[in-house]
């Protein structure tokens, strides 16, 4: 987990060095794309290789990942400015110095869109967390049935990955996420009212879709709120430490909530939606992080 926390921002904070701004969301949904068929796969052929020997799995993993680090090493090239302005950037903590610099209205837009990545992960961590305990105790499946009910929002968010980087492209990031959010929260409070297996299946592959309408293009918005493409490793790595406060803080609030209410773990399609709308109205007030047109 160390290992990945290193090189897991620096490999995504390439995208948009790579990649000009007006086709960041499109590219960020071609990486969520692989990387979901990349967790199929694993998921799936982790599985066999576990049954044909128990370390296999492991080691095949580790192959994996050593040609994936050779040819990001010997195949990707970035950008020789980009590379030159690194060099010159003083070591340690001296390039977060870029953040104190910004224009007023950069880090208003900056600070609004993290509030609302933190709350929105906070949100949707309960679904993750809780998920197989609602299946159990509400529709009263499995645990396993419970995770394949949850699997079809998985697998429509990987479907519309692409199409919502495209839609974003057409009306804009900070349109599109908020679309995202309020259909999400719509189809959870509906979920709560119904809670039978056809209905939370049908409801969780729509809130799949929307959830793709959100994640996918938040990522390119918080590299873009930034004025200069010299600092976008800053801000990727801005990106991932809301996500992760919220994936320590999100369960324990999380479960806090569902103790207050007696183990009613369908309260969990009422507290992502409460997390939803704290989500919107940060967003609301964010002015930056649009595609920037090319020069």
């Amino acid at each position: 987990m160390l290992a990945m926390a290193v090189f897991r921002t620096p490999v995504i904070a390439l995208m948009p060095d790579l990649i000009p701004s007006q086709f960041r969301s499109q590219a960020n949904g071609v990486i969520n794309l692989m990387g979901g068929l990349g967790g199929v796969l694993a998921f799936l052929g982790g599985g066999i290789l576990y049954k044909i020997y128990r370390p296999l799995p492991f080691w095949v993993g580790g192959l994996i990942t050593l040609i994936a680090v050779g040819i990001l090493f010997w195949k990707v090239k970035e950008p020789k400015e980009l590379v030159e302005s690194a060099a010159r950037q003083e070591p340690g903590l001296g390039i977060f110095r870029g953040l104190k610099d910004i224009p007023r209205e950069n880090a208003r837009s900056l600070t609004l869109l993290i509030l609302a990545i933190f709350f929105w992960f906070v949100g949707y961590n309960a679904i993750e967390t809780f998920f197989s305990s609602y299946g159990v105790a509400t529709l009263g499946v499995s645990e396993s049935t419970a995770s394949m009910i949850l699997s079809v929002a998985y697998i429509t968010f990987i479907a519309f990955s692409i199409p919502s980087g495209f839609i974003a492209g057409r009306i804009g990031r900070k349109r599109t996420i908020i679309i995202g959010l309020a259909a999400f929260t719509v189809l959870l409070v509906v979920a709560f009212f119904v809670p039978v297996v056809p209905a939370v299946v049908t409801l969780l592959a729509l809130g799949g879709v929307a959830w793709s309408l959100v994640n996918i293009n938040s990522l390119p918005m918080v590299v873009d709120t930034s004025p200069s493409e010299e600092v976008l490793g800053t801000y990727t790595g801005l990106y991932y430490v809301a996500g992760t406060l919220a994936a320590v803080v999100g369960p324990i609030l999380n479960g806090w909530v569902i103790d207050l209410t007696g183990r009613n773990y369908n309260m969990i399609f009422l507290v992502t939606p409460a997390f939803f709308v704290l989500a919107i109205l940060c967003m609301l007030g964010v002015t930056k992080g649009e595609a920037k047109v090319a020069s």
